[in-house]
């Protein structure tokens, strides 16, 4: 192809856009999205909201979303139910939210010791972790899709330091998914206190400690300002998943191309997600370390030993909980399994190798 053909084509191509044309009234289809987020909080919130203006602008209009922030429809840990049940046609949350109704449902979020947001995925996209999360959801009339993570987080924000078991027993945390049972082994009083009730739990003393996201994100929620000692990294959450859930019988009777832009919505936004979360816990740890006054802290050997322990007796109950169970069990930890040791020679040697050697 000559230079002048494929600039002409390439020209083309990026001028296709234009050619969308707004949809005409009748052609309109209005959906409602329930968040289990506060509206506009940082990463979860705004990616929420970036996923509903992204399917609406792809498709010129035909299909528009509105957003609705955590308790504008319903509760924050009810949005699985509001789209199950027809309230809405669409939710944006993290599937260990509603392990209730399925405890399978925390291998979509992230296990202890699990799955990075890359590996994650990689199993979900290519490991039949995909089919095995909507086989999950099928008997509620709900569709999955992966829409990002916040990648590794943090342990949690402390009153007081932790230095061996004891400093855990009776302790009031905050704390999310599988991690919260293996904190309640250790001798933990475990709470699982909304969002955008963390910081004002933290500040009257109602909890002790609290986990919540990253540096980003608990700093934004003021997490810093109530607690001296900060945990890094999160053993129970290494790159939990965010999802778009989706009304499974809404989605069916859109028109094939409007369920792939979806889709294709969904997957743009997990990758602005996990760079919106990776630039700003970054620049938020620099300020949070400039600023003096919280104490950075690494689990203790011998308290990570013991959530070690414990996490693998959580697992292996949980896979014995059903034949379903056992069949994301099994695929999840297999690839887990590879995962480790390809990261012994890829990501792990990178940052000793890097960490080690600093260049610029």
């Amino acid at each position: 192809m000559k230079r002048r053909d494929f600039l002409g084509a390439a020209a083309g191509a990026i001028a296709l856009p234009a050619l969308v044309t707004s949809a005409s009234a009748a052609d309109r289809i209005e959906w409602r999205m329930a968040t289990s987020w506060p509206k506009g909080a940082p990463g979860v919130g705004v990616n929420a909201q970036r996923l509903a203006d992204r399917i609406g602008a792809m498709s010129g209009g035909r299909l528009t979303v509105k957003l609705y922030g955590a308790g504008e429809i319903v509760p924050p840990f009810e949005v699985f139910d509001a789209v199950s049940q027809g309230v809405c046609e669409m939710g944006h949350g993290t599937p260990y939210y509603w392990q209730g109704k399925n405890p399978a449902f925390h291998y979509f979020t992230g296990v202890p010791f699990g799955l990075t947001a890359p590996e994650t995925a990689g199993w979900l996209a290519y490991g039949g972790g995909q089919a095995l999360w909507e086989e999950a959801y099928a008997p509620f009339g709900v569709l999955p899709f992966y829409a990002g993570s916040s990648g590794v987080q943090a342990g949690g924000w402390f009153n007081r330091e932790i230095t061996t078991l004891d400093d855990l027993k009776g302790l009031s945390f905050r704390i999310a998914g599988l991690g919260g049972e293996v904190m309640r082994r250790l001798g933990v009083s475990v709470v699982l206190t909304p969002p955008g009730e963390i910081f004002t739990s933290m500040k009257s003393g109602a909890i002790d400690a609290a986990e919540w996201v990253g540096p980003w994100n608990d700093m934004a929620f003021g997490l810093d300002k109530v607690a001296k000692y900060y945990y890094l990294p999160a053993f129970h959450e290494a790159g939990p998943s965010l999802e778009l859930l989706v009304s499974k019988k809404k989605f069916e009777a859109l028109p094939a191309d409007l369920q792939e832009i979806v889709r294709g919505a969904a997957l743009a936004t997990a990758a602005e997600t996990l760079a919106d979360f990776t630039f700003h816990n970054i620049e938020a740890f620099a300020r949070l370390v400039a600023t003096g006054g919280t104490e950075l802290r690494e689990w203790p050997e011998p308290v990570a030993a013991a959530m070690a322990k414990a996490s693998n007796e959580v697992l292996a109950e949980l896979a014995a909980t059903s034949d379903l169970s056992g069949r994301i069990a099994t695929s999840y930890s297999d690839y887990l399994a590879k995962a480790r040791e390809w990261s012994k020679w890829s990501d792990a040697a990178m940052l000793r190798l890097r960490n080690g050697h600093p260049a610029g």
